[in-house]
């Protein structure tokens, strides 16, 4: 790991700010490392307000979405709300007709099949909307790219309105609204929302006219929380004010759908990372597994005992593909082995009975074990179809589009990306990816980086200190758990390894002449062990341990040496 101290702000700035806020120097350098460097900027941040929700109608085509909406409403249209199989499309899809609903009866949704439609609008889905007599396509989360399928749907007189967040090609498809901050036309002042979050910005234009504030879609945050969490999406700006207080009604009133998920999961309240970590699989589970559908109908679900019900389906589609995805990753870590190609820029594997449904996070797991940008690869139908996941610092994406002669299909973002092929091209597209690779990353990004705010002394963890910590949550990118950085510290000697095959790390550390120790646990550091003998340095983040009711600071260990 290489261990990066964030430059030091601006000395005065910082005091001063510290003065103000009545807190450590520390915290207030962190805050102006994040650019809140006054008293205001630090007041808007600690308390979020929903003043700061942008109007919808500065997004492109806003009103021209809107239009076509209210023209089908008075029209008695059918509309079709088509969205991805993933946590950002489905919660997208719940949440436009879940409110659309309440404003007109004809509406139906639709999720492609992972496996018959593949990612994205489809012909299939646009037949079914064409036989079953609907003449308007609201797309989420998908549909940037669309053109061709967006023409084939005009020739049988279905309309579309996408609301997408992925980055778009050079040609915009000629829907008839095409919303999406990152065009380069559009002037919407955050271009960093996920498919949920441009979802809600349409749902709340439509519920201008009907004098319905942003107080009114509140019970609908707890969906663009969950999409904003599991996306990874930037953490500040709109996505940090519509995070916060989904966060608040998913902790105090969810929909019986994620209420059925924590119900399971016997948790009382959550952070941001449960809602990574516990919630998002179990929704992302049912399109992996079996089809994206279950997850709409959970998230749609009215009544509590049904509720339960799916949530209790979806929990074994989660079991299922933690088997899977252990499988998978095992099978893949012997591949790159046995051919030699640890020593790359690049991870690129296949085999063509791997899952479609978990190469995305197998992916992710080989970048844990072989830190390169990875692509993992299984048959299709007649081609090969790749998820892409990439290392901090290198895009991805831009290096698909070097390689875009081999490829038939692709899209994504910076770090996550999604393509297909033809199996004769396999093998040219591996080479060219490895050498674009190799030619364009820097090499300083294939050693893992761990960013550290600050170096403080161990006594200057104090209640107050952590209190503040916490109130900057909801944490993610742009807004990262702060890390800290300590020096020579020790063991009291009653350190050990821990877990099943003693793959943890349990310290009690003090620092100096101050004999006050802090539980510390560290994932995956056991075999670190040996260095604890002696004086040591540890980067970590603050957390709460709570172990018979009572409440203690923990320190969360990213790295030692």
């Amino acid at each position: 790991m290489r261990w990066t101290l964030k430059p030091a702000p601006n000395r005065e700035k910082a005091e001063k700010l510290a003065e103000d806020l009545q807190v450590d120097i520390a915290i207030a350098e962190i805050l102006c490392q994040r650019n809140i460097e006054t008293f205001e900027a630090a007041k808007s941040f600690f308390r979020p307000s929903l003043e700061e929700i942008h109007d919808p109608f500065l997004m492109k085509d806003m009103d021209l979405a809107v239009e076509r909406i209210e023209t089908a409403i008075a029209n008695n249209e059918n509309i079709l709300v088509f969205g991805d199989y993933d946590v950002d499309g489905t919660t997208a899809v719940s949440l436009v007709a879940s409110y659309l609903k309440t404003i007109h009866p004809n509406i139906a949704t639709y999720i492609p099949d992972r496996y018959a439609e593949g990612y994205g609008v489809s012909y299939m889905g646009i037949d079914f909307a064409h036989d079953n007599d609907f003449s308007l396509i609201i797309a989420l989360d998908c549909g940037i790219k669309a053109i061709e399928k967006v023409a084939y749907a005009k020739e049988k007189s279905v309309d579309f309105i996408i609301c997408d967040h992925h980055k778009p090609g050079k040609e915009i498809p000629k829907a008839v609204a095409v919303l999406n901050a990152k065009r380069d036309d559009c002037t919407y002042p955050f271009d960093e929302l996920c498919g949920c979050g441009v979802g809600f910005k349409l749902i709340q234009a439509l519920g201008v006219s009907r004098n319905q504030t942003i107080a009114y879609f509140m019970p609908y945050l707890d969906l663009v929380a969950t999409a904003i969490a599991a996306d990874i999406v930037p953490m500040n700006g709109e996505n940090r004010v519509l995070a916060y207080y989904g966060l608040q009604v998913i902790n105090e009133n969810p929909r019986n759908g994620i209420k059925a998920i924590i119900h399971q999961t016997k948790k009382t309240e959550l952070t941001i990372t449960d809602v990574v970590f516990i919630i998002a699989p179990r929704i992302n589970a049912a399109g992996r597994m079996k089809h994206g559908n279950y997850a709409v109908q959970l998230l749609t679900e009215m009544d509590f005992d049904a509720a339960v019900e799916f949530a209790a389906a979806i929990e074994i589609f989660n079991a299922d593909r933690k088997d899977l995805d252990k499988k998978i990753t095992n099978e893949a870590l012997i591949q790159i082995i046995d051919n030699n190609e640890e020593q790359g820029f690049s991870t690129v594997v296949f085999q063509e009975d791997w899952h479609k449904g978990v190469i995305g996070i197998v992916a992710s797991r080989l970048i844990e074990k072989h830190y390169r940008p990875t692509l993992v690869f299984t048959k299709s139908g007649d081609k090969l179809a790749a998820s892409a996941r990439s290392v901090k610092g290198f895009d991805v994406y831009n290096a698909l589009e070097a390689c875009s002669e081999f490829i038939e299909q692709f899209g994504g973002h910076k770090y996550a990306a999604g393509l297909t092929l033809l199996p004769e091209n396999y093998e040219n597209f591996k080479k060219k990816f490895e050498e674009v690779v190799e030619r364009t990353i820097d090499k300083e990004l294939l050693t893992p980086e761990i960013s550290v705010d600050a170096e403080i002394h161990l006594s200057e963890i104090t209640p107050k200190f952590f209190r503040i910590i916490q109130l900057m949550a909801p944490f993610g990118p742009m807004n990262m758990k702060p890390t800290f950085k300590s020096v020579c510290v020790r063991d009291n000697g009653y350190g050990k390894q821990v877990g099943a095959d003693k793959t943890h790390l349990k310290l009690n550390v003090f620092q100096g002449d101050n004999k006050q120790t802090f539980n510390s646990i560290g994932f995956n550091l056991g075999d670190k062990m040996g260095l604890v003998q002696n004086d040591f340095d540890i980067v970590y983040a603050l957390d709460e341990n709570e172990w018979n009711g009572r409440k203690t600071i923990q320190l969360l260990l990213k790295d030692l040496k």
